[in-house]
């Protein structure tokens, strides 16, 4: 948190390929070592990839991925009187959405497979599917707010 002023949100760019700001996100999530190239390979093939799989449009798929996957709760801890709580509290859309994208990335990587475009695309393919990794992180992300809602009202 700076002293002075209020940090300013910088916009994301949209990808040049498929004019999409979600398709940029995930190629940064995808970077390694600032190898921006190698990340748009990935994610295009991934893309590619999917379009052969199914014959739908890539990019309404991979916003039916992140719509899957995004969390609705989650909790947060909260110190109250010594003791720590695990507070459920709703998730902010922007939040949602970089959490779901940063878990398809994860999870595509945890994958047994060839190369990581390949294990993107059917991490996505699974998403789409209301299956994977992503969507068991967030089912377990949603349990676990479930079952601390006892702490609601410690909510602040």
């Amino acid at each position: 948190m700076p002293r002075r002023g209020k940090i300013k949100k910088r916009k994301l760019q949209a990808d040049s390929f498929y004019n999409s700001t979600l398709v940029s996100k995930f190629v940064n999530s995808c970077l390694k070592k600032g190898k921006k190239s190698v990340a748009q390979q990935i994610v295009y093939g991934a893309m590619e990839d999917m379009k052969k799989k199914s014959k739908e449009d890539p990019l309404k798929m991979l916003e039916k991925a992140v719509e899957n996957v995004r969390p609705l709760l989650e909790t947060k801890s909260r110190r109250v009187g010594g003791a720590t709580y695990q507070v459920p509290v709703e998730v902010p859309e922007k939040r949602s959405i970089s959490l779901a994208v940063r878990w398809i990335v994860k999870f595509a990587g945890d994958r047994s497979g060839k190369s990581m475009g390949d294990k993107l695309s059917a991490e996505i393919l699974d998403a789409v599917n209301n299956r994977g990794g992503a969507i068991k992180k967030r089912e377990d992300t949603h349990k676990m707010a479930e079952a601390n809602r006892a702490f609601a009202h410690y909510k602040w």
